[in-house]
């Protein structure tokens, strides 16, 4: 028979022991739940907004069998789905539009199980059911504004360089530039390759006029399409965050597709609804005669806005404050091409860095010359509703279409 030392059966046994605690979960199952997470990247979900879930649940008389606050928002759990449902419209009658309100699936397993790191395993879609979507990227539209950078990018170096031209139009993928001489034509071509490679030039002679069409090399074309997928991409597993689902898959499908799977998600109109929801970006400027006025700021909370002006709120330290912005839009977030998350080279501080087309550049360019001193509102509408992210003074005229916005925001807003 054979016999193995004390410590060997000792080793197997702990072995053991810890596989069954960290198998565990998985018996317990999932018990219905509805998480509460900010709607509005400005928004967060702390510990006012864990409280404020517990009570809205006590005043409506709803029993849940324990409430949490992870980074992606609150999740009550309940008894079943009957009491999950009355508790959805409850928390969504109480909290309006400024939260998304979702029902979701949470494990069921205690909680000292969880402090260990003992999980259960997560099941895919096929063996959990949830929801499959299949979008597809407009690469049309992103080549089209890559494009208008381009003819953007042109007007300016030929500005520079002080090169005459006739006139620099796009007509789909294609950009036109016409020239009085020929020489002309030449030198800019020069100085156009010279700052950039990712451009075929094609020469046309026509009664005088001088003209140049310039298109993208395919293998530029290729890298913006795939760049305005992984930007989509990005976007969707940032709103799939929201939604607080365990082992989602996103991932791309084809030249100009992506999947996104979400295991155990039961409320799918919730679910289209934010990964399809749109955020609009505005620049307009602050209306600088009343908004430093008391009474007028006061007399417009209630209602008496003045002519030509709007009330948004901008958050503050001391929470959102009334700022009055005028009507007239200065800059649309259609003049975008690129905004990537990062911080303020001088402060630190967590920075959005936007890059504009050759039409915003000049549009921003203008406002902020003929605007020095005066604060600058940038406006994030969502859903209809529109909030002040920040609203800086101009300290000096900027051009070239590379902005940075900063100011109270934390890098998961940026």
């Amino acid at each position: 028979m054979n016999r193995y030392p004390a410590w060997v059966y000792a080793i197997v046994a702990i072995a053991l022991t810890i596989g069954l605690l960290y198998t565990l979960p998985n018996f317990f199952g999932e018990a219905p739940a509805v998480q509460v997470s900010p709607a509005r990247a400005t928004l967060k979900a702390d510990a006012g907004l864990l409280a404020q879930v517990e009570e809205s649940l006590k005043q409506a008389n709803i029993p849940h069998q324990g409430a949490s606050l992870d980074s992606t928002g609150v999740k009550a759990r309940f008894a079943d789905p009957e009491t999950q449902i009355k508790a959805k419209d409850a928390l969504q009658a109480k909290l309006g539009e400024n939260y998304v309100v979702a029902l979701n699936l949470v494990s069921d397993s205690p909680a000292w199980l969880s402090s260990v790191g003992a999980l259960p395993m997560y099941l895919g879609l096929d063996l959990r059911g949830g929801v499959h979507f299949l979008m597809q990227v407009d690469m049309k539209s992103a080549t089209t504004r890559k494009m208008e950078a381009v003819a953007g990018d042109i007007r300016t170096a030929l500005r520079e360089k002080r090169v005459p031209y006739a006139g620099v139009t796009r007509e789909g993928q294609v950009v036109q530039v016409r020239f009085r001489e020929q020489a002309h034509r030449d030198k800019a071509i020069a100085e156009i390759e010279r700052t950039t490679g990712d451009l075929n030039f094609r020469t046309v002679d026509d009664a005088g006029d001088f003209k140049v069409f310039v298109t993208l090399k395919p293998e530029a074309q290729k890298k913006t399409q795939e760049f305005a997928l992984q930007q989509n991409i990005t976007t969707l597993r940032n709103r799939v965050n929201e939604l607080g689902v365990a082992e989602p898959i996103i991932q791309q499908q084809g030249a100009d597709r992506v999947v996104v799977q979400l295991p155990g998600v039961q409320d799918t109109a919730k679910a289209k609804d934010i990964l399809g929801r749109t955020a609009t970006l505005e620049v307009r400027m602050v209306d600088e005669e009343n908004a430093s006025n008391p009474a007028i700021l006061e007399a417009a909370t209630r209602g008496q806005v003045p002519f030509n002006s709007e009330l948004y709120y901008e958050r503050s330290e001391r929470g959102s404050v009334p700022l009055l912005v005028r009507k007239q839009v200065v800059l649309t977030g259609d003049r975008i091409n690129d905004a990537q998350p990062g911080f303020d080279q001088t402060s630190g501080e967590p920075a959005v860095h936007i890059s504009l087309d050759g039409a915003g550049a000049r549009i921003f360019q203008q406002a902020t010359r003929e605007n020095v001193g005066k604060r600058m509102a940038i406006l994030l509408f969502e859903k209809g509703k529109g909030e002040v992210v920040t609203a800086p003074v101009i300290r000096s005229e900027i051009g070239g279409g590379r902005v940075q916005i900063s100011g109270r925001m934390n890098t998961r807003e940026a």
